[in-house]
């Protein structure tokens, strides 16, 4: 009987893959890349022509020699790794580490991990695609040149264990422009003026809002001005409503979701990080295992940015459509693929089972997969439903050289907001009379001044810094993840309430880089480079003449840094801590493992302690600050600043609020469903926590 090999990335997809595959198939993962540049060096070989210098990573030697052995045996060797540039080279440096002959190789991809899916593409069996693989060579050098040249730089001129990317580095000035933005914003005052009209005779009032000025739009910059404005309708001869007019307004459905548009939105509804949505994501994608059917690949490929849905899921879609809500909520217009750079090899990420709806999950899968997997279904179905359709209403109120509006619009089929709610739903009624036709006189009621002030632009959160990263061309969707993670983790930037802030380390390195290297720093040559770096994905660029090109412009900046830069001085962040070895304020400061308090009596006093988040909530029993902490095996439970003195541990986390029923403190339960729970015995009193309330 043939035996056949194949070979994916991690464990939980070669299950899933090998339920759909015979007897005769062996599948086995390679737990990612086999070989790579190595750590301690360059490895680029810049005098030869940029040539790379790839080495087994270390580790990994047994699991080479097992797939050696097991690809010996085999009479056909697939590789299967993910279907984009990552996934092309893993599959090349295997077919290299392996010694397989260009005859023998078999590459096979697959969107979506389904039995149809896997049988059919098993079929289709390719060669390696060279220029998915160069791309991603190219790419790769690109970002260990930049790393490997940079970093060592820093070290010495600001400070050791720094770093500076390519990509993080664009990213890193973009949130320092945004600081700059906010910091140099002067806000202006603004007054807005409402006012209600009423008719003789008749029942109700009309609410409405200043909008023009002899014929201008209304601009009102003091409360002089709008007392003034109050008293000119006040002496005006007559108010006449001038228009009355209803319209039609549709709202399109929604585009399913790409790798940007759902970490986005995970980000704003869910509360995730962009790296926790790609690795639940990732989960959903490779398998999970449901009772009666073992591993199912619940979603289809998550790197992607295309918005195409395959023709048959858009059947599959509007037959369910049509049998949940009727013929009326399909949608019939064309869908236009969005515009930009797309890589339209991959469908956008939707469901790949419509019979597995998340309702029929919830039991199943984890809270938080269940979460990403109810939003990437109704993300899909919606996509595939009729536009909502508005009501508008429009009416004006002229006298005095004053015309004061009433706008206001009405849901009259919902469509895709059947499934799919937008946070924005722009659904509001207009307060009015009874009756009121064009031409009526009508009388001011009152007249309200509001003042408001201009507000700054918002600081970035890791979803709409995302976006940012997208719409300046910066970057792929697998990098986003982990670009806003090494920013996090280098101590460039900190999080409080979902706002990104730029550390004082994270405005010294990006006046550094700016000073010193403008071609990282410089957003339209990176988002220029991602264009040549697609260039050598469809075989149109030669890789390494795009890194003969770059380095050429890129050598000079890196001597001129290390001959020219001073010294910057970069100083801790002084805390209310005190040494209890020496007496002084200990500072931040950020280690290997995360942030850690330090002397700065140092090396006279090396006196360390460590550094633990603080919740909202005190301590149920002395009134203390509670900790975030974490056992030797990574659980994470909460304990009081004043241990051992206090002995309050909880793996629950504490609230804020107090039990309605006999006050003693709630605490924060998580499963199915996040709840508030009382501990005192022979109370028994929960509630349930919306989505978002009470996460970090």
């Amino acid at each position: 009987m043939a035996n056949y090999l194949v070979i994916v990335e991690s464990p939980s997809k070669a299950k899933t893959i090998k339920k759909y595959l015979g007897s005769s198939y062996t599948v086995v993962a390679s737990q990612g890349h086999i070989r790579d540049l190595p750590k301690s060096q360059l490895g680029i070989d810049i005098q030869h022509d940029f040539e790379p210098h790839y080495i087994t990573i270390r580790g990994k030697g047994d699991l080479l020699a097992e797939l050696k052995k097991e690809a010996k045996k085999a009479d056909k060797v697939y590789l299967a790794t993910d279907p984009d540039r990552e996934g092309e080279a893993i599959s090349w440096h295997l077919a290299v580490a392996l010694g397989l002959q260009e005859k023998d190789i078999h590459r096979v991809t697959f969107n979506e991990i389904t039995k149809t899916t896997v049988k059919s593409e098993i079929k289709k069996a390719r060669k390696i695609d060279m220029d998915l693989v160069n791309a991603q060579q190219a790419r790769r050098a690109l970002d260990r040149i930049v790393g490997y040249e940079i970093s060592p730089i820093l070290w010495e001129k600001v400070k050791k264990g720094l770093s500076a990317g390519r990509v993080q580095s664009v990213a890193l000035k973009l949130l320092c422009e945004r600081e700059d933005e906010i910091n140099d914003f002067v806000k202006e005052e603004f007054w807005t003026l409402e006012s209600e009209f009423s008719k003789a005779g008749a029942k109700g009032v009309l609410a409405t809002r200043l909008s023009k000025m002899d014929g201008a739009k209304a601009e009102v910059h003091s409360e002089a001005e709008a007392d003034a404005i109050i008293q000119r309708a006040q002496d005006a001869a007559e108010m006449t409503v001038k228009e009355i007019r209803t319209g039609r307004r549709v709202r399109k459905s929604p585009d399913p979701f790409t790798t940007s548009t759902l970490q986005q939105e995970a980000s704003r509804r869910l509360n995730f990080t962009p790296s926790k949505t790609m690795r639940i994501a990732q989960e959903l994608y490779e398998g999970v295992e449901i009772p009666g059917r073992g591993p199912v690949g619940l979603i289809s490929y998550l790197r992607t940015d295309s918005t195409r849905i395959a023709e048959e899921m858009q059947v599959a879609a509007k037959n369910l459509i049509r049998e949940s809500f009727g013929e009326t909520f399909i949608n019939t217009e064309e869908r236009q693929q969005r515009g930009g750079r797309i890589q339209d090899a991959h469908e956008a990420i939707r469901p790949t089972d419509l019979t597995l709806a998340p309702n029929k999950l919830e039991k199943t899968l984890s809270r938080d997969g269940y979460r990403l997997y109810k939003l990437i279904w109704d993300r899909f179905l919606a996509s595939q439903m009729a536009a909502a359709e508005y009501e508008t209403q429009h009416i004006s109120v002229e006298g005095g050289g004053l015309e004061w509006l009433a706008t206001g619009s009405v849901l009259r089929f919902a469509g895709f907001m059947k499934v799919y709610s937008p946070a924005d739903d722009e659904e509001e009624k207009i307060v009015t009379i009874d009756g009121l036709k064009e031409g009526d006189a009508v009388s001011i009621r009152k007249i309200d001044k509001t003042q408001h002030f201009t507000q700054p632009p918002a600081r970035y959160t890791e979803g709409t810094m995302v976006k940012a990263l997208e719409d300046n061309g910066v970057g792929r969707p697998s990098t986003y993840a982990p670009t806003i993670a090494t920013l996090t983790d280098r101590g460039y930037v900190e999080k409080e309430k979902k706002a990104l802030y730029v550390t004082e380390l994270g405005s010294v390195v990006n006046e550094f880089t700016e000073k010193y290297f403008d071609i990282i720093d410089n957003v339209g040559f990176t988002a220029e480079m991602e264009t040549r770096l697609d260039k050598v994905e469809e075989g149109k660029e030669e890789w390494k003449q795009l890194l003969r090109e770059f380095y050429k412009a890129f050598e000079p900046q890196v001597e001129k840094a290390r001959s020219e830069a001073e010294k910057v001085k970069v100083e801790d962040q002084v805390t209310d801590v005190i040494c209890d070895k020496c007496g002084r304020n200990m500072v931040l400061k950020n280690g290997r493992f995360g942030k850690f308090y330090a002397c700065p009596g140092f090396p006279e006093c090396r006196n360390t302690k460590p550094f633990f988040e603080v919740i909202d909530a005190s301590c149920p029993k002395c009134g203390g600050l509670v900790y975030v902490k974490r056992t030797r095996k990574g659980r994470l439970y909460y304990g009081c600043e004043h241990n051992p003195e206090c002995d309050f541990m909880s793996w629950d986390k504490p609230s804020v609020k107090n039990c309605p029923k006999c006050g003693q403190r709630l605490y924060e339960k998580r499963g199915r469903s996040r709840k508030l729970v009382c501990m005192a015995d022979n109370c028994g009193y929960s509630e349930v926590l919306p989505d978002n309330e009470g996460e970090n």
